[in-house]
C-alpha cells in the first residue's frame, strides 16, 4: 500500500509538525531526542530495530484521535505500541515514521458485575485485569506468558492467546465491543456489551488487525467466574514423542482442559537453572503440564482418565496439584521459559506456528531432524492442546550470517506446519517477520481480498505500513536487516 502524498521532508517542516503534536498533547507526551526513540526502536522481537521519527504518548481518545488527524493531514506514517513485548515486529517503527504509544491510557474505566464485563483503555496490563476482579470471583481468561507487562490494547491487536485458550479462546473470543480511532482520526463504537450483536461483525474484523485498520482506545471486555475446582497435572515422559501422543489421546477422548503445555528436556533444564522449581525431572524428554478446571465432581473425574491416558503412553511419573500455591509453583517454570532461554543461548529466535493436534509427534521428528541438519538447537515450549508450537532456535548473535541462518530455520519450520494443515501464526502474529510468508498460505486472490478490507479502514496506507501483508520493498530488504545494530533512522532534530 502506498502513501498518496510525500511526508515532510525537511527540519523546518519536522520542527512546525512537533510543536503541533506539542500542542495537542503536551510537551512531555512528545518524544524527539534520539537517545530516547531508541527505546522505541523495537519490539520483543529485537533482531528488527528502526529509530522513529518521533514518539507521542496520547492519554485520551480525543488525543489518540488528534494525533492520528496530524499524521492523516501531514502523511506520516505511523505505528500503534502498547508494551512493546510483541514477537513478530508488529510494532516495529516506521522510517520517517510516528509511533503512537498507547502507555499512558492505563485506566480501568468500568467493572459491570451483573453483565460480567469491563471496559479498559488499551495500555491497562493484561493481569491487572484479573487483579481487579478476582476479590468477586471472577478473572479474565486470556494469558499470554507475558501477562504481567503486556497490554490489552497489544492482545487485542496481535488476538493474542495463553495458557488457557484452549478452553476459552484467544483474545477475540473475550472481547464484547471497541471504541476505535480510524486511520484518518474519526473515532467509531463497534461491538457492544452483549456477546452478539447485529450486523457485519466489524469487532472480530479488528481485533487481529495488526494495527493495520486503526488504535482502539476503549476495549470492553468479558470475564468469567472463578471455577468450583481448579487442579493441575505434571506428567513427565522419557520422549516428546510420547507427550504428543499423550495429547492427542486425551483431546480425542472427549476431555477439554483449561490449559494443556508441552516443554521438551532443553526447556526443562534452562527453567530449572533459573526459575529452580524443584518440580521438572532434569531427565525427561518432555514433560505435560495439564489444567482440569469446573464443578468439584467434573474435575476429579477427570484428573483419573487424563492420568490413566498419560500412563498408557508412557509417562513416568504423575503429580497433581490442586491448593493454588502449588499450582502456581508448577506452573511457573512454563510462564518462564522464554526468559529462561536466555540462559541456554545469547540469542535465540521464537516462531509460532500452529499444526493439527493429531500431527504433532509427526512435526515434533521434522523438527528435531531440521535441528539436526541445521546445527543449531532448537527448544520447544508450546500450547500443546491447540496445537500451537512456540520452537526457540538458539544461536549466537555474533556470528556473521547467523541471524541470516536462524532465519532460514524458522521459515523451513512454519512451512513444516502450513503442509501439515496449519498456520503460520497462532496468537504472535504476522508483524514484519512472517509477512513474507503468507503467500505460503494464501493465494493472490486471499490476499487482495484481505487488502480491500485494509483500504477500507485505512486508505492512505498509513496505519501500520508493510506490515501483515507481503510487498515487494519489505520482502526483498529482509537480508539486509541487522541483528542488534539499528537500523539508521532520519537525521530529522
Amino acid at each position: 500500500m502506498i502513501v498518496k502524498n510525500s511526508p515532510p521532508e525537511t527540519k523546518n517542516q519536522w520542527r512546525s509538525i512537533v510543536r503541533e503534536f506539542e500542542q495537542v498533547l503536551g510537551k512531555g507526551c512528545v518524544v524527539r531526542r534520539k537517545e530516547e526513540l531508541l527505546t522505541y526502536e523495537c519490539d520483543g522481537l529485537a533482531a528488527y530495530r528502526q529509530r522513529p521519527a518521533l514518539v507521542v504518548l496520547p492519554r485520551t481518545t480525543e488525543e489518540v484521535a488528534e494525533a492520528v488527524k496530524l499524521c492523516d493531514r501531514y502523511n506520516l506514517p505511523w505505528v500503534a505500541r502498547g508494551s512493546g513485548t510483541g514477537l513478530s515486529g508488529g510494532a516495529l517503527p516506521i522510517e520517517n515514521g510516528v509511533v503512537i504509544v498507547t502507555a499512558k491510557m492505563k485506566r480501568i474505566l468500568e467493572i459491570d458485575w451483573e453483565n460480567r464485563s469491563a471496559i479498559v483503555q488499551p495500555g491497562v496490563i493484561n493481569n491487572w485485569v484479573t487483579q481487579a476482579v478476582s476479590g468477586a470471583g471472577f478473572y479474565y481468561a486470556p494469558d499470554p506468558s507475558s501477562q504481567i507487562i503486556c497490554s490489552i490494547g497489544g492482545n487485542v491487536a496481535e488476538n493474542s492467546g495463553g495458557v488457557h485458550c484452549l478452553k476459552y479462546g484467544v483474545t477475540t473470543n473475550h472481547i464484547l465491543g471497541l471504541k476505535i480511532v480510524t486511520a484518518n482520526g474519526s473515532i467509531v463504537d463497534v461491538g457492544g456489551q452483549v456477546p452478539e450483536m447485529p450486523g457485519y461483525d466489524l469487532t472480530g474484523v479488528f481485533v487481529g488487525s495488526e494495527g493495520t485498520l486503526g488504535i482502539a482506545t476503549e476495549i470492553t471486555l468479558k470475564i468469567l467466574k472463578t471455577p468450583e475446582s481448579i487442579c493441575v497435572l505434571l506428567a513427565d515422559f522419557a520422549t516428546i514423542e510420547a507427550a504428543g501422543t499423550a495429547v492427542t489421546d486425551i483431546i480425542g477422548a472427549g476431555i477439554i482442559p483449561a490449559g494443556m503445555e508441552m516443554m521438551d528436556n532443553l526447556s526443562i533444564n534452562a527453567v530449572e537453572d533459573v526459575v529452580a522449581t524443584n518440580c521438572y525431572p532434569r531427565d525427561a524428554g518432555a514433560i505435560l503440564l495439564v489444567e482440569l478446571d469446573g464443578l468439584e465432581v467434573e474435575v476429579q473425574g477427570n484428573i483419573q482418565r487424563v492420568a490413566k491416558l498419560c500412563t498408557q503412553n508412557g509417562a513416568r511419573e504423575i503429580t497433581t496439584a490442586t491448593d493454588a500455591e502449588t499450582r502456581l509453583k508448577l506452573w511457573k517454570g512454563r510462564k518462564a521459559a522464554f526468559a529462561a532461554a536466555g540462559k541456554m543461548s545469547p540469542n535465540y529466535f521464537v516462531q509460532d506456528g500452529v499444526i493439527p493436534r493429531t500431527k504433532l509427534a509427526a512435526v515434533l521428528r521434522e523438527i528435531e531432524a531440521l535441528s539436526e541438519r541445521s546445527g543449531y538447537q532448537i527448544a520447544n515450549v508450546f500450547h500443546a492442546g491447540d496445537g500451537n508450537l512456540h520452537p526457540l532456535i538458539l544461536y549466537n548473535g555474533s556470528e556473521l550470517g547467523a541471524f541470516a541462518a536462524v532465519e532460514k530455520v524458522g521459515e523451513e519450520i512454519l512451512r513444516l506446519c502450513v503442509e501439515a494443515g496449519g498456520s503460520l501464526s497462532g496468537e504472535h502474529g504476522i508483524g514484519a517477520d512472517k509477512n513474507c510468508y503468507m503467500p505460503q498460505m494464501f493465494n493472490e486472490i486471499d490476499i487482495e481480498s484481505m487488502q480491500y478490507v485494509r483500504e477500507a479502514f485505512n486508505p492512505k496506507g498509513l496505519a501500520n505500513p508493510g506490515k501483515l501483508f507481503p510487498t515487494p520493498r519489505a520482502c526483498g530488504e529482509r537480508a539486509n536487516i541487522q541483528q542488534v545494530a539499528p537500523i539508521k533512522g532520519a537525521e530529522l532534530f
